[in-house]
């Protein structure tokens, strides 16, 4: 699909960012659609917008990447994942993945998406050709990021869901496709995101 630009980030500017964008969000943007007009895996827009929703609402609309608790290093994240365990804010959580393991590594969540567990850096890893094990801190790279996300959403690699489950001929499951990332959570929220994201590209 042929994107134009400045269409695309005038429309998103006044539907999505209060008719302001800063730098970072733009930079984020655009490695996004660099890609997806690099890559050459799909021509669906609807493919691209529901990656754009997701990392929109995965960063708290800072579409640059985050670390889990969006703390500022991994020290501070680490030590307010450890709070929120012990005061039991994360029932859903059986083992403490973020603590250090021997090797001094945290698996805890980072990038446009926020990979946890050692075995998703590992499963990212083989995916993107980049060494996440040997270096976790570096999905924190907006470009790594970018690959980690296509990955993950065009593969199947987060849930096992991928884009072409959802969005195929003319049928689109806005709603459902929220299971490509975290089952349904917040899933007509982001359905709603990515349906202005599809209309900002021309879709």
């Amino acid at each position: 699909m042929d994107i134009d630009r400045k269409v695309f980030f005038d429309t998103v500017r006044g539907t999505l960012y209060g008719g302001r964008l800063a730098r970072g969000q733009v930079r984020g943007m655009t490695a996004l659609l660099d890609r997806f007009e690099r890559g050459g895996e799909t021509a669906d827009g609807r493919f691209l917008a529901y990656m754009l929703a997701t990392a929109h609402h995965e960063t708290g609309g800072r579409m640059q990447p985050v670390r889990e608790t969006f703390a500022k290093t991994d020290v501070a994240a680490i030590a307010q994942l450890d709070r929120a365990f012990s005061e039991g804010r994360l029932p859903q959580v059986s083992a403490p993945y973020w603590r250090r393991d021997a090797d001094g590594k945290s698996w805890l969540g980072r990038g446009l998406v926020q990979i946890t567990h050692r075995r998703n850096y590992e499963r990212l890893s083989a995916l993107t050709g980049v060494d996440l094990v040997a270096r976790p801190e570096r999905a924190m790279a907006l470009a790594v990021s970018v690959e980690i996300l296509f990955a993950g959403m065009l593969q199947g690699a987060f849930t096992g869901r991928r884009l072409a489950d959802h969005f195929f001929g003319s049928g689109s499951d806005w709603v459902g496709a929220r299971r490509i990332v975290n089952g349904l959570d917040r899933a007509e929220r982001v359905a709603g995101y990515g349906r202005a994201f599809l209309a900002a590209l021309g879709g």
